[in-house]
């Protein structure tokens, strides 16, 4: 895990222990993950400074690109498939060479076993590096579909538990996961 890799998971730990801190109520009454997503976003959004990252944002469903098209990616079959991710941090087109950083995906863990999949592959797409060599995170233009996120975190609440599973994904590969109770 690289330098940047490593802040990037402490902001979001520092996040999410302020998401379940403060919205553990919103959590238990089982609100929409939109909700939960907009919170997380929201307290990411304030610790930015803290990690010096204040040329970053933190957006919950964002879906466009700095020249306002949609932002898509490529699936396992080359296909193009557009993105909404649940909250992405990144400079919204400002840092050409470090414009992604960190994307997230959150499911309940009631929900469908195809939606919970579809979320770790477009974690796995948007962490890549390239699309097999058909271009490059070059930091000199932007590509024509998203990767190159430097972390990308799969979080799934387990609400009756009070438990909640996390993976974490770099260069388009599952590296680590944990639980945590809430």
């Amino acid at each position: 895990m690289t330098e940047l890799q490593t802040k990037l998971l402490h902001l979001f730990n520092e996040g999410k222990e302020k998401l379940f801190l403060k919205e553990i109520d919103n959590i238990l009454a089982g609100v929409n993950e939109r909700n939960l997503c907009g919170r997380l976003s929201t307290y990411l959004e304030i610790l930015l400074e803290k990690y010096d990252l204040t040329e970053y944002y933190s957006d919950p469903e964002y879906n466009r690109k700095q020249n306002g098209k949609i932002k898509t990616i490529l699936d396992d079959e080359i296909n193009v498939v557009t993105i909404n991710c649940d909250i992405i941090v990144h400079s919204r087109g400002n840092q050409i060479g470090k414009d992604n950083l960190l994307a997230i995906e959150m499911k309940k863990s009631n929900r469908p076993e195809h939606e919970k999949v579809s979320d770790k592959n477009r974690l796995r797409a948007l962490t890549k590096d390239s699309y097999n060599n058909i271009w490059s995170n070059d930091g000199k233009t932007f590509p024509e579909h998203v990767c190159g996120y430097e972390l990308g975190i799969y979080l799934e609440l387990d609400i009756p538990n009070r438990n909640c599973l996390f993976e974490s994904y770099e260069n388009g590969v599952k590296m680590d996961e944990w639980n945590q109770q809430f």
